[in-house]
């Protein structure tokens, strides 16, 4: 359990510093070396919360597996109703 929360706190941050970089970077204030470094680190942080999602969703399948559900939707077509 503490595991998970360590992984939402990590997402989370990530998040939050992603958002960060993407607002600097809108900003138009950083010069060009400082934007193409802060743009290799929104890359490393995006691929990091696409795979703690990517985790996340397994785990959630895993779940509904092991208790015996039947069903499972996929997340992407849940968007879809």
């Amino acid at each position: 359990m503490a595991e998970s929360k360590d992984n939402l706190r990590d997402f989370e941050k990530s998040l939050q510093h992603l958002e960060k970089i993407v607002s600097q970077m809108e900003s138009g204030e950083l010069g060009l070396e400082e934007s193409l470094e802060q743009f290799e680190k929104g890359i490393k942080l995006a691929k990091n919360c696409q795979d703690k999602l990517a985790n996340a969703e397994l785990r959630v399948e895993q779940l509904i597996e092991k208790n015996g559900l039947q069903q499972t939707i996929p997340f992407e077509d849940l968007d879809e109703d």
